[in-house]
């Protein structure tokens, strides 16, 4: 009895460090994909000479504004595919019959290919994005069933703010993005969002290039056409390779952790098999004595003690990990919108370190086994 409560206490340990890491891991790969979903091979410039994480809006404060020319201008460096510039602002929506407050976002016809979006009916912004003469708006599918519901929007008019413009087509669903609804958003032509919101200048400029150039070059060719416009660097370049090679490092950094507060059980498993093997030595002294008298060696001694503690902590390692892999399938059955996803790395580091206690806990014991006369021991028999 006295062993199978040692045991659970490593199974609890293992288990928990196995649930742990995998939420861990599945927050990571959940993090990533919404980081990636728009594809890859993306830069974005904002404005201002700060270090940003490319977050839209993130700096404001520069000497010279970015400009519809100066995306059109980088649209036009040689692999890149496509240049956007992005104005975000948020608005009341007005319908026929509706109203609703909503994110504006200023693109030019560029989205669906830097942004990987589908049109769903009708059709996405045409001419440039600072074409201040047509007043065309596109629909995110959450924002077009709370003002038209199950109606064609198509060649309505509808009013953001003061203006108004006429709805030419509808995204399909893209979800969130860090909790951000892509989905109850509407988008009009970057030139109409300037106006709008009265701003100077643009928040970012999104860029798709050629995955048959670097990033490193484009970057270059960027930094040097920019400067050449603005006659010094007063802008900020963030590359998709650096914001993810970042967001990897610290989310890796966070799974550790978790692990490592998994980790904490399996420090308690090991002083309970401590324990237990420490009380076994005592309670058993006239067996070791007897065996000392038959003609077993003090090796044979060591050997017998650590082997039990090996075998205890690798039936607790393996009942542990067929634990933890019940548990993280029940979580994902019963919880299907938390992101779970199994670290096998994890899992063969926790039988790892199940062994590894075995071995620590199993020494000290062992050697204090070896190490009694056999005359002391068969006179407490």
């Amino acid at each position: 009895m006295r062993s199978s409560l040692t045991v659970l206490g490593l199974i609890i340990g293992i288990a928990s460090v196995i649930v742990l890491t995998s939420i861990g891991s599945g927050i990571h790969q959940f993090v990533l994909t919404e980081f990636t979903q728009f594809g890859s091979h993306l830069i974005s410039v904002t404005p201002g000479k700060t270090t940003t994480f490319g977050i839209s809006g993130a700096t404001i404060s520069t000497v010279r504004p970015l400009t519809l020319d100066d995306a059109q201008s980088l649209g036009q460096l040689r692999h890149i595919i496509a240049a956007m510039p992005m104005v975000q602002g948020n608005a009341s929506i007005q319908s026929e019959r509706k109203e609703r407050r909503a994110n504006v976002f200023g693109v030019s016809a560029a989205l669906p290919v830097i942004w990987k979006v589908n049109i769903t009916s009708g059709r996405f912004l045409s001419g440039q994005a600072g074409d201040s003469s047509r007043n065309q708006a596109v629909l995110g599918s959450t924002l077009k069933k709370e003002l038209f519901g199950t109606e064609n929007p198509l060649g309505k008019r509808i009013r953001i703010g003061s203006d108004r413009f006429r709805v030419i087509g509808v995204l399909a669903p893209k979800g969130q993005m860090l909790g951000f609804d892509l989905d109850d958003t509407i988008f009009i032509p970057a030139g109409k969002a300037l106006e709008a919101f009265n701003r100077q200048g643009l928040m970012e400029i999104n860029l798709i290039y050629d995955s048959r150039s670097s990033v490193e070059e484009m970057e270059a060719a960027i930094k040097a056409l920019m400067i050449q416009r603005h006659g010094f660097e007063d802008f900020t370049i963030v590359t998709q390779d650096r914001m993810l090679k970042t967001l990897n490092s610290v989310l890796s950094i966070l799974t550790l952790g978790i692990g490592a507060l998994g980790g904490i059980s399996l420090l308690v498993g090991s002083v309970g098999i401590l324990t237990m093997m420490t009380i076994a030595v005592t309670e058993r002294i006239p067996e070791i004595g007897l065996l000392r008298a038959i003609g077993a060696e003090r090796r044979d001694i060591f050997k017998l003690f650590l082997t039990e503690a090996l075998a205890l902590s690798l039936a607790g390692g393996i009942a542990g990990i067929t634990f933890g892999l019940a548990l993280v399938q029940s979580i994902k059955l019963l919880f299907p919108a938390l992101p779970i996803e199994l670290a096998g790395s994890y899992v063969a580091l926790a039988l790892g370190v199940s062994l590894m206690i075995g071995i620590v806990t199993g020494v000290i014991p062992a050697l204090k086994a070896a190490g009694l006369n056999p005359l002391n021991a068969l006179r407490a028999e």
